[in-house]
Parts: structure tokens; C-alpha cells; sequence
């Protein structure tokens, strides 16, 4: 029903008799765009900014994994470059963007140290 409709606004009378309002002709493309931006854009920008807020709230001692999929402790922070412990005395230099996630879920510990 609904995209009967939208296909009876898209079509257009020929001649002159019927002019069409010009915002209506532009209707399809403003819903169009206005279920990406729902669908698509909105819920990407919402995960990058939970995403660049994870990446400034690590700190020492967390677990994280980085994108290329190495799991590591973090031992040390100096600037945007973080060192993380691989395995026992095994220390891996990383840049914090290439930071996916964290391993172990910081809320679950705090809830269990109160």
C-alpha cells in the first residue's frame, strides 16, 4: 500500500494542465535518503563513537585485542603508542587506533570487586 502510493506520486501527468508541486517530485529521494540515514549512517556513527570512547578509556592492566587479532595485556601507555605483553616477557608495541576491543568486559570486574 505504502509503495503504491510512492509509485502513484512518481508518476507524472503529461501535458500542461496537470503541473506538479516541484517538492513532490523530489519526494521519493528525501524518503529515500532519510531510511539510509536510519538504517545505515546513524547506527555507524553511533558505533564509531562508542569505539573512539573505548579507545580513551584504556588504561594499564586491561585486556584488548587489536585488529589483527593478537590478544595482549597492556603493560605501559606513552602517548598513542601502547605496549602490550603477548605472552610472558613477549612486549608488542601498538599504535592505539589499531586497538578492536576489549577482551575482558571492565563492568563485569568492577561489579565483581564491589
Amino acid at each position: 500500500m505504502f509503495f503504491e502510493s510512492i509509485a502513484f506520486a512518481m508518476a507524472q501527468p503529461q501535458g500542461g494542465a496537470g503541473a506538479q508541486n516541484p517538492i513532490m517530485a523530489f519526494m521519493p529521494l528525501i524518503i529515500l535518503f532519510a531510511i539510509f540515514y536510519f538504517l545505515l549512517i546513524r547506527p555507524q556513527q553511533k558505533k564509531a563513537k562508542e569505539h573512539r570512547q573505548m579507545l580513551e578509556s584504556l588504561r594499564k592492566g586491561d585486556v584488548v585485542i587489536t585488529s589483527g587479532g593478537l590478544y595482549g595485556r597492556i603493560v605501559d601507555i606513552n602517548g598513542d603508542e601502547l605496549s602490550l605483553e603477548v605472552a610472558n616477557k613477549v612486549v608488542v608495541k601498538v599504535n592505539r587506533n589499531f586497538i578492536s576491543a576489549l577482551a575482558s568486559n571492565r563492568k563485569r570486574e568492577e561489579k565483581g570487586s564491589k
